[in-house]
């Protein structure tokens, strides 16, 4: 069974840094999507960045390009998200979420539903 456990949130001022950590367990990396998702209090779960561990492609909203790099530790079977330059609205839970890459179902890119296995989530909170 696979297993998503997020690490790395925390409070930080505007204009600051995090690294989010997501430690995946049970399988390796390289049969899964791995996305980032962020719930803000009163708000629909949304999707962040992507990262299509078999071929390497990373995917990112728009409000966040430029500011946030997803990555991979394949010693660690590991996947980061390194947020920079934080801002208010990037407050809320942070989740990883994998799909498994060999299913046949349609993948849509940030749809909570397209995922199969989360993680417990970590708080970002970006204020002053």
């Amino acid at each position: 069974q696979l297993q998503l456990v997020e690490s790395g949130g925390g409070l930080v001022q505007p204009g600051g840094s995090l690294r989010l950590s997501c430690a995946v367990s049970g399988n390796t990396l390289d049969y899964f999507a791995i996305a980032w998702f962020r719930q803000a209090p009163g708000k629909e779960r949304e999707g962040v960045s992507c990262l299509n561990n078999n071929d390497g492609t990373a995917y990112y909203i728009d409000f966040v390009k430029g500011r946030f790099t997803i990555s991979r530790d394949n010693a660690k079977n590991t996947v980061f998200l390194q947020m920079n330059d934080l801002k208010p609205e990037d407050t809320g839970v942070y989740y990883c979420a994998a799909r498994d890459l060999t299913s046949s179902s349609t993948w849509y890119l940030y749809r909570p539903s397209s995922y199969d296995h989360w993680g417990q989530g970590t708080q970002v909170t970006v204020s002053s």
